[in-house]
């Protein structure tokens, strides 16, 4: 926020420029850190919405999905709160993102949205800004065309998503496993090796 605004500012060919929509998706990053600062977090967001007010005749504030990531991110609620105090504030429409996800719209991470998963946080978008009165032309949905879902493209797609889920997991278990194992390391005097 301290670098990104003032370098926004410094290269904008139009500094007066006004626009019809600013959207603050953040955070996400943020919560999952086991040093999250609530206070540090709600005074960018609260800064980031001010300068889209200032230069936005809609602003949009995302909230964050509650099951992000693997482990769990523990601070979804507290940057949640601080998210929707912010757009209280500054007048924004609120994105609620709480309950998003579903295996075809996040990736194994349960951290990025899939390209449906784009699409389906742009539907939901549209459909906060309609409800605000904004004239919506075309739906993001009408613009994409997924191949024929057949059984067997719908099993690969099952069996891809298994396969990536369990090398996720994979680097987890190892993760977690890798402090017993040096701990072991030390005692006995052995060295632990990674499967590949």
């Amino acid at each position: 926020m301290r670098r990104q605004v003032p370098a926004w500012r410094a290269a904008s060919a139009r500094p007066e420029a006004r626009y019809d929509l600013g959207c603050l998706y953040i955070g996400v990053n943020d919560v999952r850190s086991p040093d999250f600062d609530r206070d540090a977090f709600a005074a960018d967001h609260d800064a980031a919405l001010a300068v889209l007010r200032e230069r936005c005749e809609r602003v949009l504030a995302v909230t964050i999905p509650l099951d992000l990531g693997r482990p769990r991110a523990g601070f979804t609620r507290e940057g949640n709160a601080a998210i929707e105090a912010a757009a209280a504030r500054h007048g924004a429409l609120v994105l609620d993102l709480r309950g998003f996800g579903a295996r075809n719209l996040v990736m194994t991470d349960h951290v990025h949205p899939t390209a449906f998963g784009q699409v389906a946080i742009a539907e939901r978008a549209l459909d906060v800004l309609a409800a605000d009165g904004m004239d919506v032309r075309v739906r993001p949905s009408t613009l994409v065309s997924p191949g024929e879902r057949s059984r067997l493209r719908a099993l690969q797609g099952d069996w891809t998503y298994v396969y990536r889920r369990l090398k996720v997991l994979r680097s987890q278990v190892w993760a977690a496993a890798l402090p017993a194992a040096r701990a072991a390391r030390a005692r006995s005097g052995s060295s632990p090796t990674r499967a590949r």
